[in-house]
């Protein structure tokens, strides 16, 4: 399979589960593992298999209803200005959704549109159980039997694996990721644990419904002056904070670990360390991040001080050859690739990867690639900023 520069490819992949070996196998069917997948296609790779614990786009399409992406998207053109949100070249959710911050049911949508047209082939509702090398096969186990595969991707991300720990009696708050609608909550006040994009997000739809909101966080994102949205709040975060609702009825408290949540006769009992007591007969909701799939392939791996997995310049299991990572866990040095925009940069990094090792020619999809900034494999250029331009 060919790709010219506009990311039209000449055909598609077909594949018989039970009794193929691939070359690949993608663990995740969203935004990384079918980006990953069109790269593949694009690269030359044809015989490979996406798997999914349930369907395409699906962590999207389980999104609190309100929730939209925090980067805009706008349509790509020609000159190779790619969409914020696009996770393929010649793709643009903006141009085909008309629609500058989409919700997570409609890029999930997006997701299966685009999966479609490529023809993807992709296995929904197959859990990976297990994940083994023997010899130079990769066996993934699943409730039907074993698959086999020469090279693994695992793009299975992080939101289905929300962050629960960090203080006692965590586990008694609702995390944010599990919110169907902020509408549909009932009550007039709420504690929020975390003040990155998804406190805040949960904030602007409580206050603009006039509840009242109290906001902790141990850091002071708000306040952070960096231009990196890994650790400061995006300007879409910054003009929802602006509005008359949210300084009428969010507090906001900076620098503020909460040390315990209590549940005591139907009241929550929040305690921070600096010695606050906030109540509430609503339960607290959590916005603590995710702590990512990755963690269930780390034996594969080996482990940076902050956890994450060590990969090479080819986004590689450094202890496990063929084994590859792709998606928002992605690190490199103090480089943070946790928006699709950051980690769609690598996909073709791991696409050419693969492809080389199969004797594959990949110039011209190194150029295409190149041509629309989704090839990022000089990391040495600069600092950090760099990956958020």
């Amino acid at each position: 399979m060919s790709v010219d520069s506009n990311g039209n490819a000449d055909g598609s992949s077909s594949t018989n589960v039970e009794s193929e070996e691939f070359d690949v196998i993608i663990v995740g069917a969203g935004a990384a593992g079918i980006g990953v997948a069109i790269a593949l296609l694009h690269s030359g790779v044809e015989n490979f298999l996406i798997v999914d614990r349930s369907t395409v786009g699906s962590s999207f399409a389980a999104w609190p209803e309100e929730t939209k992406f925090i980067t805009p998207s706008f349509p790509s053109n020609s000159i190779g200005m790619l969409d914020l949100n696009s996770i393929a070249i010649g793709i643009s959710p903006a141009f085909t959704m008309r629609v500058e911050h989409p919700t997570g049911k409609q890029f999930a949508a997006h997701l299966q549109d685009i999966a479609n047209y490529f023809e993807l082939p992709v296995e929904e509702d197959t859990d990976i159980k297990s994940i083994e090398k023997i010899d130079d096969m990769f066996h993934l186990g699943t409730d039907e039997g074993v698959l086999l595969s020469k090279n693994v991707i695992w793009a299975a991300g992080e939101y289905q694996y929300p962050n629960l720990a960090g203080f006692e009696g965590s586990d008694l708050c609702r995390h944010t990721s599990t919110v169907p609608s902020y509408g549909e909550l009932e009550g007039d006040d709420f504690l929020i644990i975390g003040g990155y994009e998804s406190g805040v997000d949960a904030a602007y739809h409580l206050s603009s419904r006039n509840k009242e909101v109290h906001l902790f966080d141990m850091n002071a994102p708000w306040e952070e002056t960096t231009s990196d949205p890994s650790v400061a709040l995006s300007t879409f975060s910054f003009e929802r904070m602006r509005k008359p609702s949210f300084g009428q009825y969010t507090e906001l408290y900076p620098n503020t670990p909460v040390s315990s949540v209590t549940l005591d006769n139907g009241v929550y009992v929040l305690k921070t360390e600096d010695g606050q007591i906030f109540e509430s007969r609503n339960q607290p909701l959590l916005a603590g991040g995710f702590s990512g799939s990755h963690k269930f392939v780390s034996h594969l791996f080996e482990e940076r001080e902050d956890g994450f997995p060590v990969i090479s310049d080819s986004d590689e299991s450094t202890i496990t050859p063929g084994l590859y990572l792709s998606g928002p866990s992605v690190r490199h040095d103090g480089h943070v690739f946790c928006f699709i925009y950051k980690y769609r940069q690598r996909f073709a990094i791991v696409a050419q990867a693969i492809a080389s090792s199969m004797d594959i020619e990949t110039d011209d999809f190194v150029d295409a690639y190149k041509s629309w900034g989704m090839y990022l494999d000089d990391l040495s250029c600069c600092g950090q900023e760099c990956l958020t331009c």
